[in-house]
């Protein structure tokens, strides 16, 4: 508090405001954090238990007179503002926030510190509806939700600017930045906002001479962070239950089911005609009431719900092309527009997908940060990592052969030395050594981050190397199973080098090594296919050198750490490892980390998005500490709630998050096939960066953990994350329409179903019997240039045990070849059905 008590500082209780006498055109700022003085102390009575009024601390000519009253209201703690039109004339509040502080400090705290004290809070902008939850680091404790008191609708969500030079450093990696709940907005729409199309409808308000109304805001405990739309329920405020959540590709169908204690009036989309809803019958009790909601467009779109007793409801989607054809769209950018080709490069980075920039629609030769036109960090390495795992989800005979070029001309032997280790960057400046280079003298070059040399060639991160291991392993899958379409080398040759990466990062020469490394389901992923193949040597060599890590983080308490003060990023591989080898609290413990910054909310952009805020300052274009939409820390956080879900099938939770996690990086890419880094969540921005920067590891998570996952919700009935079901009796029908369409999870039998090769088309699941019946094809519908696989190759993974079923068991005339049942094509189309033992 000594550090946050100067005028500017925001804090619980204050109040912002624009205000003007009606028929003006100037608003009137008032803020009772600029110029603090005591305030006048008001007589309390009732519930209420402190009451102020503001004047003496707000602008002599704010035209309101605003008290506030702290107050318990039947248990429930309330923060008022009666807020009073003092004028002979009729006022317009053009906008009014409350400010919200929570700790979310980690300046000078500890790794315990910051996980014990700190917190994480996040809104749901969805007016009347709208709430804020603020979770505990933990994820055990329980969170707070703030909710509105009456008509205080959660209308916007604006950054409070605050001075960033002094401690605890507002605006830095160690403290992101504090927001407010804003009652009306129409007074930023017309100024800050005017370029930007805001989450929801700006409102004002009209006070006449005297009249006064009141905003409130009540903070109630919810028993647990699964348990806070029910917390939200039980203050009689609306909820949404988005199945599979809010983004919605063309060629699925989504539900969407409320609750609350009024009826359903209207229902409207912005823009008109985006999205079209029709009823359904699928809710099983009387508590919540079901819709169909289809993609009629691209984009954002908004759905504004009205009840009956007059509460407003937004629900907030986005909307893109059919998910195979995104995926494909994107392989197709990115090995066509963001494809290198230079005789004359110095620095070695052709042939290459290198990083780009969607404003001006060219490549990018030349930034700063050495890493982002350098090809590797995440940043640099991003795009022809997307490149490489696009060929292992949906390969393209074009696009691999542009990755063998890449990775046998460019990675191997230029980003990546012989000797197995990797550089930080192939770029760098220093113009001594590259005399006919042109060095933009538009660039600040003094920066730490614009690396010479010797800086850029450093092989001392071990991230980096998780990424080049993640193109080998790709391409080592697509020679494995579509074995025409590789020509350079054999599927030994990119899988023993996948192996020789790994084992280079973790030769005790390399930082990081012993962190938790974004990406590294990868690493879990290569150390299978090794024992698939029975090479018992690199097996074993993988499996200690990775058991050593997994040993260290099993002696924390929150072996979460990395490059920076807090992050979001060692959970996934902690999880990983320490699930792998049975450490079972390490790994209860980092998916509870993971649970506590990645929320569940009835909006597309913060469903399922994993806590990201510094990123922009290292990988994008506009940079500022901000809090990214579906920057990577979605697809990979989502990986290991995906994994615990497919154990524990009946923890619905964690299936909503993490399917929410892996749609996120959907949205991302454009039209056109580019991807941007994250989105810019900042009110007066909303918008898309226009850098590729470090999206590839968020495509990297999509693809290794996206699927169509089959559900019995004891609320919603059968359901399909990623699939329309299209029938429910006597047997569960449903059309695969994920993007990958090579994973199936029958939740009933805690069975996983995964193709090497070929695509999932439909699955029947029989209850009666427990058999499941796959149609499997040579390549997914909706990928226009995909190739077709010569064979379906089936894997077959019990992931959860459920008592009195028993494990799908592959017909006796199927063929197995490294773990996998080779499945004939008959003009490209199979039918096998599986039975349980």
């Amino acid at each position: 508090m000594s550090l946050r008590q100067s005028n500017g500082n925001y804090h619980l209780g204050d109040i912002t405001f624009r205000v003007r006498k009606v028929g003006s055109t100037t608003w009137l700022d008032g803020d009772s954090s600029s110029a603090r003085k005591p305030v006048t102390a008001l007589p309390i009575s009732g519930s209420v238990f402190a009451a102020a009024n503001l004047a003496p601390t707000l602008p002599a000519n704010s035209l309101l007179n605003i008290t506030r009253k702290w107050a318990l209201q039947t248990d429930q703690l309330q923060l008022l503002f009666s807020v009073q039109n003092s004028q002979s004339f009729a006022v317009e509040i053009g906008s009014l926030g409350a400010p919200l502080e929570f700790n979310n400090i980690f300046t000078d705290r500890t790794a315990a510190e910051t996980n014990q004290l700190c917190s994480l809070f996040d809104p749901y902008i969805g007016q009347d509806a709208g709430y804020v939850q603020v979770t505990p680091l933990l994820g055990t404790l329980p969170p707070l939700v703030v909710v509105p008191v009456e008509k205080s609708p959660l209308e916007g969500w604006r950054f409070l600017p605050e001075s960033t030079v002094n401690p605890p450093y507002y605006q830095s990696q160690t403290f992101e930045a504090l927001y407010e709940w804003q009652f009306h907005t129409l007074a930023y729409a017309q100024n800050e906002w005017a370029n930007v199309t805001p989450w929801n409808a700006p409102t004002s308000a009209i006070l006449q001479p005297g009249e006064s109304r009141t905003y409130g805001l009540e903070f109630r405990l919810a028993p647990s962070i699964r348990q806070i739309e029910q917390t939200v329920i039980s203050a009689n405020r609306p909820v949404a239950a988005g199945v599979p959540g809010y983004i919605i590709p063309a060629d699925q169908k989504a539900k969407l089911f409320l609750s609350h204690s009024s009826p359903v009036q209207s229902i409207s989309v912005s823009p008109a005609g985006a999205v079209k809803w029709t009823p359904n019958s699928d809710a099983k009790n009387p508590f919540w009431t079901g819709y169909d909601v289809t993609a009629q467009s691209w984009g954002r779109a908004r759905l504004s719900i009205t009840y009956a007793d007059g509460a407003l409801q937004t629900v907030h989607y986005y909307l893109t092309k059919g998910a195979t054809e995104a995926v494909s769209d994107l392989g197709s950018f990115l090995t066509t527009s963001q494809w290198l080709v230079s005789t004359s490069d110095p620095f070695k980075r052709s042939p290459s997908v290198i990083s780009y920039d969607r404003e001006v629609d060219s490549i990018v030769y030349n930034d700063p940060r050495a890493w982002i036109p350098g090809l590797s960090d995440e940043a640099g390495a991003g795009s022809w990592l997307a490149a490489s795992m696009k060929q292992y989800a949906q390969p393209s005979a074009a696009e691999v052969a542009k990755m063998e070029e890449y990775i046998n001309q460019t990675l191997w032997g230029s980003v990546q030395n012989m000797d197995g280790s990797v550089k930080k960057a192939v770029f760098f400046y220093e113009p001594d050594l590259v005399p006919n280079y042109d060095y933009p003298t538009s660039i600040d070059w003094t920066n730490w981050w614009s690396w010479n040399q010797a800086a850029s060639f450093a092989t001392d991160r071990a991230y980096d190397y998780v990424h080049v291991t993640a193109a080998y392993w790709a391409l080592y899958r697509v020679a494995r199973n579509y074995p025409d379409l590789v020509k350079t080398h054999t599927w030994q040759w990119y899988l023993n080098q996948a192996v020789l990466t790994v084992l280079s990062m973790t030769n005790g020469l390399v930082g990081y090594a012993d962190d938790g490394l974004m990406g590294e389901t990868v690493l879990i992923y290569l150390l299978d296919d090794v024992k698939r193949e029975g090479l018992i040597a690199n097996a074993t060599v993988l499996e200690n050198r990775m058991k050593s890590r997994a040993t260290n983080w099993a002696g924390e308490r929150y072996p979460f750490g990395s490059e920076m003060a807090w992050d979001s990023t060692g959970q996934e591989g902690v999880y990983g490892w320490s699930k792998y080898f049975g450490n079972n609290v390490t790994a209860e413990n980092a998916l509870n980390s993971i649970i506590a910054y990645q929320p569940l909310i009835a909006h597309w952009g913060y469903n399922g998005n994993a806590r990201r805020y510094w990123d922009f300052e290292y990988g994008g274009k506009l940079q500022r500490i901000e809090r990214q939409i579906h920057h990577y820390g979605s697809g990979l956080n989502a990986l290991p709630l995906i994994s615990e879900f497919e154990s524990s099938p009946t923890d619905f939770y964690l299936l909503r998050v993490g399917f929410a996690g892996l749609s996120g990086s959907l949205t991302n890419i454009d039209q056109g096939g580019f991807a941007s880094a994250a989105f810019h969540s900042f009110a007066d921005t909303l918008k898309w960066d226009a850098y590729s920067g470090d999206y590839g590891p968020n495509f990297s998570g999509h693809t290794m953990g996206m699927g169509t996952f089959i559900v019995n919700h004891p609320d919603f009935g059968w359901q399909a994350f990623g699939g329309n079901v299209i029938s429910t009796s006597p047997t569960v029908q449903v059309q695969v329409r994920d993007s990958i369409r090579r994973r199936v999870y029958v939740a009933s039998l805690g069975t996983m179903l995964a193709l090497d090769a070929g695509a999932f088309s439909v699955v029947e699941f029989d209850p009666r019997d427990n058999s499941v019946a796959l149609t499997v094809i040579a390549a997914a519908d909706g990928a226009s240039d995909a190739a077709a696989a010569p064979a379906g190759r089936l894997v077959i993974r019990q992931k959860a045990t459920i008592p009195g079923v028993g494990v799908l068991q592959a017909p006796p005339a199927l063929v197995q070849e490294a773990g996998a049942y080779v499945i004939p094509f008959v003009k490209g189309r199979a039918v096998v059905k599986l039975s349980p033992a």
